[in-house]
């Protein structure tokens, strides 16, 4: 049986704000979320700044016993979901618990929860770790905790593909409901990784920003002085529902999603392929999937991190699936102005594209001065675009090669 998906409630934990509406405002404004780092103390770092999640509290969010037993970034998954229950108007007690389920991912899990049980391992011994360790470390909490809290009982799952991890959970939603194994589905991805060994490891592995003296503008996609990322943080997490049930409830309904092309690099653990093949097959998978033909795309959130090579490979790849329509469709990076959130970056980034496609607004990409010479499409530079678009795609790529496409349409 195949069966029409659509996104009924949207939440977000982000560097922009606490929630969808506020998110959407800054996104419209151009806003950006970096700044120096408040974490921690960074004064041994070589960057010192990033795009934290700004005045968070989880105990006002959620119940303080359960936040406590949760690691950051499974609060802010938490957080994301509760928003967006809330959004769709489901009541989840009056719903069959076993065709609802989450499949909220993460790329790196609880980077906070090791950090803080190692120095205790190292200065007291074995004995004085938290017998919450394990629990708040592993990447599925966050969904098994959602699954917890709002009863739960289908499908539940937790994607682990760094970058892409979002996208493939959406996807992996998305085919749940299509092939008739839930009616909703609570998904998305979050990520809490801005701690030492965090901002550490990607300052090591040279893939972050170095403009310690300018943060807002140092994530700049597609620019010719781009010199990096912006490490950030959040969650983004949407409910997605079979279409006939929505529509009968009278459920708000943002986009449908369609299809999610999913291709590996097979070519480096961190580097994307310099032709952009992976990349471009999944685009390719993504808009043969939902039935579209490729002259039809009206826009693409990029992948758009601000690194050299990233950046370049997502261009010639576009290139190369579209052809001469390449210069036609509007590309924009969500990133230029809440930085990369990991594992997070798709869920939050396909907010930006369902608003986008509810509203007929096109956010920009932030930071765009001096185009790179090989970056030459339609990016939407500096300002918010008045257009209608109707069929999308997200691009989100990871470390390991992975590559998700997702194609979401209006209604």
């Amino acid at each position: 049986m195949s069966r029409r998906v659509v996104v009924t409630g949207m939440g977000t934990v982000n560097p922009l704000a606490l929630n969808v509406r506020d998110y959407w405002a800054g996104l419209l404004a151009g806003r950006s979320g970096a700044a120096p780092l408040t974490l921690f103390d960074t004064s041994a770092f070589k960057v010192t700044f990033g795009a934290e999640v700004k005045n968070w509290k989880p105990d006002g969010i959620m119940d303080s016993k359960v936040a406590r037993h949760i690691d950051r970034f499974a609060q802010f998954a938490l957080a994301a979901a509760k928003e967006a229950v809330v959004d769709s108007g489901i009541d989840f007690s009056k719903e069959d618990a076993f065709r609802c389920g989450s499949m909220v991912g993460s790329g790196i899990g609880g980077l906070f929860t090791w950090e803080e049980q190692f120095t205790i391992y190292k200065e007291r011994g074995p004995n004085r770790l938290s017998p919450f360790t394990i629990p708040k470390m592993i990447a599925n909490s966050a969904s098994g905790t959602i699954s917890i809290e709002h009863g739960l009982m289908g499908p539940n799952t937790a994607v682990s593909t760094a970058c892409s991890t979002a996208a493939h959970a959406i996807g992996d939603a998305f085919h749940t409901i299509k092939w008739d194994l839930a009616d909703v589905m609570v998904t998305g991805g979050a990520e809490g990784s801005i701690t030492p060994m965090g901002l550490g490891g990607f300052v090591a592995c040279r893939a972050l920003s170095h403009r310690n003296d300018d943060p807002q503008r140092a994530s700049r996609p597609f620019d010719k002085d781009r010199d990096g990322f912006v490490l950030g943080e959040g969650a983004g997490v949407l409910v997605l529902e079979e279409y006939e049930r929505a529509v009968k409830r009278g459920a708000k309904i943002y986009c449908e999603v369609l299809a999610c092309g999913n291709t590996a690099d097979a070519y480096h653990i961190t580097a994307p392929h310099p032709e952009g093949l992976g990349a471009g097959r999944a685009m390719i998978n993504a808009v043969k999937q939902a039935g579209w033909n490729f002259n039809d795309v009206d826009y693409i959130n990029a992948h758009g991190t601000s690194t050299g090579l990233g950046d370049k490979a997502e261009t010639l790849a576009v290139k190369q699936v579209f052809g001469s329509h390449a210069r036609k469709l509007m590309m924009s990076s969500t990133k230029s102005m809440i930085g990369h959130l990991l594992g997070a970056s798709g869920g939050v980034e396909a907010i930006a594209c369902a608003m986008m496609l509810k509203t007929g607004l096109v956010h920009p990409t932030i930071n765009l001065d001096t185009p790179d010479p090989d970056c030459d499409l339609d990016y939407v530079p500096n300002h918010t675009r008045e257009k209608r678009i109707h069929k999308v795609l997200s691009n989100s790529f990871g470390f390991g090669g992975h590559n998700a496409s997702l194609a979401l349409g209006a209604i």
